[in-house]
C-alpha cells in the first residue's frame, strides 16, 4: 500500500499537526513498509485555509481532521487514538475543538478556548489519558498556528493560564514536533510562491485529464442566484477551462410547485452578468423518461419501496432510525403501488418512493431517502405529462453520469449526501462521478436562505430580488459590485473546505481597486443647511473650463467645471472655518475666509460666508481642501442613497426567528446638488463624488432627480452596522445618565462651615453591586457633630 500526504501552506496557516503526526509515524512506526511520503505544494499567499490530501493507493482523503483520524487508525501500533471507546470519544472531542474553537481570529472565542484548555490541564500532563495521543498533536498544531496565542507567548503573557503554557512547551519540546517544525521551515523556504491574486485551486482533482474534464452547475429555477451560487458556478467554470474541458449548466427543474420560467430566464441573465458561458444548457426534465426507468429498475432490484406513511411520522421514524411498515413489501407490490403514483390515483398521491439503504446508519441522509413524490401541478416544460417527479438527490447523480460529468463540485452542505450520491450510482450500475465539496460563502449580517429572502420581499421590506441590500447577483451588482472583483475574490477564496463566516471588507476593497482607476470624479453638496458663499472680487460673469475627470487617468475624459462669484459649500465644511483662515477650493485655488454669518436661532449653523480669492497661495500649506459648486443653473438635483444590513445579528442560527432581527431602518436618503456633468451618465455607471465616496447611478439620466447608490470601499466605517452603532450610542447615553443620577445622589453637608460629602443612604439601591444587609439592623445617620470625636479645630477662614 502506497501512502502519501500532500500539504499546502495557504496564507498564514500551516498544517503543523499533520506534519508532526507524519514525523511521529515515520520515526516510530513498526510498519516500515508504510512510511509516509510527504509532499509540500507551492505556497499561495492571501488565503487562510490549510489544504491537506492523503493519497492511499488510488483514493483521496481530504481535510486535516479526516487525514489525522485515518492515520491514527491505520497505525494502531502507535496507540494514538485510545484503547477504548471513551478515550476515542474524548480524542474526537479535542480534534473537533481545535477546528471549531482555535481556527478563528475572534479573540473572544480564542480567549474562552484557551481558558477551557488551561482548566482541563490543571492536574493533567496530556489532554486524554496518561500518555500522548492524537488530541495533543492536533491541538498543539492549532495553537502553533494561532497568531493570537503566539503573540501572547512572545510578549510574555500566559495565554489561557500556566497549565496551558506548561503543556504547550512540553509538547513543543518533543523530538518529532521539532522535526516537523524544521521540515516545514525548510520546505516553506524552498517552495516557490504564487502571486496573492492568483487562485488557490490546487486541489488535485482525481483522474482529471486535459480535454476530458466535464463539470456542471445545476441551479433550481425557483429563485434568483445569490453570491453563494456565484462561487459555485465560477469554480466549476474555472476547472472546466483549466483542463480544457466543458461546463454544463443544467436546470434542476424537478419541483413544479416552486419553479417558474421567470426564474429560469433570470438565472440565464445573471450568468451572462457573471460572464459565464456554458458549453451546454440542459434540463433535468430532458431526462424524466430515463429517470422513470431507473426508478423501476431500482424497485426491481429490491432497493426501493413505495411508502404511504404520512410525512410527520416518516420524519420521526427517520430521526429515530425506525423502519417503515412498507419497507419489506414485495417487488410486485411496490411496482403496483408505483403505477398508482404514476397515474395519480387517490392512494398513489398519498405515497412516495424511498430508496432502501440503511435505517440504522448514523448518517441520516442514508436512512431511506425519498426519491420520487407526486405533484399534480403542471410543469413549465413538460406540462401535465407527469404526475410524479424525481427528487434532486435521485436525479442529480444519474443525470451527472448520463451527461458525462466527470467531477461534481458542490458546496459542503451536501457532504452528508455524498455517500448517498455514490450509492445510487453503484446500485444502478452507472459510471462513477468524482465529488469534491467546497465551503459555502457565508457573510456577516447576510441571509442566503431563499425562504428568508422571500419573506423580506413578501413583507415589502425591500424593493424586490434586485434590492441593493440583498446578496443576490442582481442586488450586489446594483450596489456597485463588479464582476472582475467578484471573480478575484472567489478565486482567492479558492476551493477550500473550511466553513467560515466572512466579513464584507475584503470583497469591497477588491472592488475599489477595480473601479478607482476608471471612475470619473464629480462633485456633490448635500442640500441640508447648504451654505451660500460670496467670492469677493470673483468673476463678474460665470464661466466654465474643461478639467480632467480623473487626474491620474486622462483616458477617462474631461468635464465642464463652472466658476462664479457665488458658490455653494457644504454645512459640515463651513462649520469648521475660522475668520482669516486660508482654505483651498478644489480645482480653483486658495481663498481666505473673511466673514462667517451664523443662524440667530442656532449658533452652530452657518448661513452665509464671504471668501477672498488668494490664487497665488500654496495649496500644500492648507489643511482644508473643500468641495464646492458654482451657484448657477448648471447643477443637477440628485439623491444619495446608503444602506445598512437587513438584519442586526451577525449570524442567524437555525432556530432564530428572522422577524426578531430585522433592522428598523436600513435605507438612508440624502438630497444633494451635483455638477451638471452627471447628466451625461448612463444607468449603472460608477463614479466618485470627491471627498464622499464611490457611487453607482441607479436610474436613467432623463429622470428629474438622479439616484446614486453608495458603494462600500472596504473600510470599516463604510461597512459597520448602523444599527449596532445606534445601539452602542444609546448604551453610552444611558450610562452617562446613570452616572449623572448617581452623582446627584451625593449630597453636601457642612461641619463647621466645611463641605463634607454625605452619600444618600438609598444610593446603593441604584448601584448594581452585591446587596449586603446591615449586620446591626437599621443604623441612624450621624449628625455633623457626631462625625468626629477628634480635637475641635476652628475654621481658619471664619
Amino acid at each position: 500500500m502506497t501512502i502519501a500526504i500532500n500539504v499546502c501552506k495557504q496564507g498564514t496557516n500551516v498544517p503543523y499537526g499533520i506534519i508532526a503526526l507524519a514525523q511521529y509515524i515515520n520515526g516510530l512506526s513498526k510498519a516500515s513498509e508504510q512510511k509516509l511520503d510527504i509532499h509540500w505544494y507551492e505556497t499561495i499567499e492571501g488565503i487562510n485555509n490549510t489544504f491537506v490530501v492523503l493519497k492511499v493507493d488510488n483514493n483521496d482523503i481530504t481535510g486535516s481532521n479526516n487525514v489525522s483520524r485515518y492515520l491514527a487508525n491505520n497505525y494502531k501500533d502507535l496507540d494514538l487514538y485510545g484503547n477504548n471507546s471513551a478515550s476515542k470519544t474524548m480524542i474526537d472531542h479535542w480534534i473537533d475543538f481545535a477546528t471549531d474553537k482555535l481556527e478563528t481570529s475572534d479573540f473572544k472565542i480564542l480567549e474562552a478556548a484557551f481558558d477551557e484548555i488551561n482548566h482541563h490541564l490543571t492536574l493533567r500532563t496530556f489532554l486524554v489519558g496518561y500518555k500522548l495521543s492524537l488530541a495533543d498533536i492536533i491541538v498543539w498544531g492549532a495553537l502553533k498556528n494561532s497568531a493570537a496565542f503566539n503573540r501572547q507567548i512572545k510578549t510574555g503573557k500566559e495565554a489561557g493560564g500556566p497549565h496551558l503554557i506548561r503543556w504547550f512547551n512540553y509538547i513543543n519540546s518533543l523530538d518529532f514536533i521539532q522535526q516537523g517544525t524544521n521540515w516545514i521551515a525548510q520546505n516553506a523556504k524552498s517552495s516557490s510562491k504564487v502571486g496573492k491574486d492568483q487562485p488557490n485551486m490546487n486541489i488535485g482533482l482525481v483522474d482529471a485529464e486535459v480535454g476530458k474534464v466535464v463539470t456542471r452547475f445545476p441551479p433550481e429555477p425557483s429563485g434568483y442566484l445569490h453570491i453563494g451560487h456565484a462561487k459555485a458556478v465560477m469554480l466549476n467554470q474555472y476547472f472546466a477551462q483549466k483542463y480544457k474541458g466543458k461546463l454544463i449548466v443544467r436546470f434542476d427543474d424537478t419541483n413544479p410547485t416552486k419553479e417558474k420560467e421567470e426564474f429560469e430566464e433570470s438565472i440565464k441573465e445573471d450568468l451572462t452578468l457573471l460572464e459565464i458561458i456554458p458549453d451546454k444548457i440542459t434540463y433535468t426534465s430532458d431526462y424524466f423518461d430515463q429517470l422513470y426507468q431507473y426508478a423501476i429498475k431500482i424497485i426491481e432490484k429490491g432497493l426501493a419501496y413505495v411508502d404511504d406513511t404520512d410525512v410527520s411520522t416518516m420524519r420521526e421514524q427517520r430521526m429515530d432510525g425506525i423502519p417503515s411498515k412498507s419497507r419489506d413489501l414485495s417487488v410486485e407490490k411496490n411496482l403496483e403501488r408505483f403505477k398508482e403514483m404514476t397515474e395519480g390515483t387517490v392512494f398513489g398521491l398519498s405515497c412516495c418512493l424511498r430508496a432502501k439503504i440503511d435505517m440504522s446508519n448514523p448518517n441520516k441522509a442514508l436512512r431511506d431517502p425519498v426519491i420520487y413524490r407526486c405533484d399534480l401541478n403542471p410543469h413549465h416544460h413538460t406540462g401535465n405529462k407527469w404526475k410524479l417527479y424525481p427528487t434532486y438527490d435521485f436525479a442529480c447523480p444519474i443525470v451527472d453520469s448520463i451527461e458525462g460529468v466527470t467531477h461534481a463540485l458542490r458546496t459542503n452542505e451536501y457532504r452528508d449526501r455524498n455517500a448517498q450520491y455514490d450509492w445510487f450510482l453503484q446500485s444502478l450500475d452507472l459510471r462513477k462521478v468524482h465529488v469534491w465539496d467546497f465551503s459555502r460563502l457565508n457573510f456577516v449580517y447576510t441571509l442566503l436562505s431563499k425562504r428568508k429572502l422571500q419573506w423580506f420581499v413578501n413583507q415589502g421590506l425591500v424593493s424586490g430580488w434586485d434590492d441593493p441590500r440583498f446578496p443576490t447577483i442582481r442586488g450586489i451588482r446594483r450596489r456597485g459590485m463588479t464582476v472582475e472583483a467578484l471573480k478575484q475574490y472567489i478565486y482567492t477564496q479558492g476551493a477550500s473546505q473550511n466553513d467560515v463566516t466572512l466579513e464584507w471588507d475584503k470583497l469591497w476593497a477588491l472592488n475599489k481597486k477595480v473601479i478607482d482607476p476608471v471612475a470619473p470624479r464629480h462633485i456633490s453638496i448635500t442640500k441640508q443647511n447648504i451654505v451660500k458663499t460670496s467670492i469677493l472680487e470673483g468673476p463678474e460673469i460665470p464661466y466654465s473650463k474643461e478639467i480632467a475627470k480623473h487626474k491620474k487617468n486622462p483616458n477617462v475624459g474631461k468635464k465642464q467645471t463652472w466658476f462664479a462669484s457665488s458658490i455653494w459649500i457644504e454645512q459640515e465644511d463651513a462649520k469648521t472655518f475660522e475668520n482669516e483662515e486660508e482654505i483651498t477650493l478644489m480645482d480653483w485655488g486658495n481663498a481666505i475666509v473673511k466673514t462667517i454669518h451664523k443662524s440667530e436661532t442656532n449658533s452652530d449653523i452657518v448661513t452665509e460666508l464671504e471668501l477672498q480669492l488668494h490664487l497665488e497661495g500654496d495649496f500644500k500649506k492648507t489643511k482644508k481642501k473643500i468641495s464646492w459648486l458654482a451657484n448657477t443653473a448648471n447643477v443637477s438635483e440628485v439623491v444619495l442613497i446608503d444602506y445598512d444590513y437587513l438584519i442586526t445579528k451577525k449570524k442567524l442560527e437555525e432556530d432564530d426567528n428572522v422577524e426578531e432581527f430585522v433592522t428598523k431602518k436600513s435605507e438612508f436618503l440624502t438630497n444633494a446638488l451635483a455638477d451638471s456633468n452627471v447628466k451625461e451618465l448612463k444607468k449603472g455607471d460608477i463614479i466618485q463624488f470627491e471627498r464622499r465616496g464611490y457611487y453607482i447611478l441607479d436610474n436613467d439620466a432623463f429622470e428629474s432627480a438622479l439616484r446614486f447608490i453608495y458603494i462600500p470601499d472596504g473600510k470599516a466605517s463604510s461597512l459597520a452596522s448602523k444599527a449596532d452603532e445606534a445601539e452602542n450610542a444609546g448604551k453610552q447615553g444611558k450610562k452617562k445618565e446613570k452616572n449623572k443620577e448617581i452623582k446627584e445622589m451625593i449630597t453636601t453637608n457642612t461641619v463647621s462651615g466645611t463641605a463634607f460629602p454625605v452619600i444618600d443612604k438609598d444610593v446603593t439601591k441604584n448601584i448594581k453591586m452585591y446587596g449586603v444587609p446591615d449586620i446591626y439592623g437599621e443604623v441612624p445617620m450621624p449628625t455633623p457633630e457626631q462625625i468626629s470625636k477628634m480635637y475641635k479645630v476652628p475654621n481658619i477662614y471664619s
